[in-house]
């Protein structure tokens, strides 16, 4: 793979864009020391690895940021980044990743289920209330 040559000062300005944060340093874990969370943090990934050329097929979200919303669901069923123990993602290390092409971390052993039961019971809420609602629009 083609290794690019970048600089840390790039890397800031870019994290900085798109956090809107003042102060960013090479250690600062930009979920959160930054406050970028969810989408959010999602999308920073993502457009830095369109303007970087990085390869995520290797990335796993869950490790580094929880997800955009409220989860009722997941105060009985975790959701993925509960059952992980959280790794921060720096400046630094975007770095060392923008200069290798890819996301290259390893990431400890774990179990995900590979059904998303936070999900389904959020489904389950929703149905139950939308439900509830119509029954009571239609018995007036």
């Amino acid at each position: 793979m083609t290794k690019h040559m970048y600089e840390l000062s790039q890397i800031l300005h870019f994290v900085k864009d798109q956090t809107g944060a003042d102060e960013i340093f090479e250690n600062s874990d930009i979920n959160q020391d930054l406050g970028c969370d969810g989408d959010d943090f999602d999308e920073l990934i993502n457009k830095f690895s369109t303007e970087f050329n990085v390869d995520l097929s290797t990335y796993l979200w869950y490790f580094h940021s929880a997800e955009e919303g409220n989860n009722i669901g997941g105060a009985i069923f975790p959701p993925p980044n509960e059952r992980v123990k959280h790794i921060p993602v720096t400046p630094l290390m975007l770095l060392e990743f923008a200069q290798k092409g890819k996301w290259d971390l390893k990431y400890p052993e774990h179990q995900i289920p590979k059904r998303r039961y936070d999900l389904i019971t959020n489904l389950i809420i929703i149905i139950v209330v939308f439900s509830l609602i119509i029954y009571k629009c239609a018995s007036r």
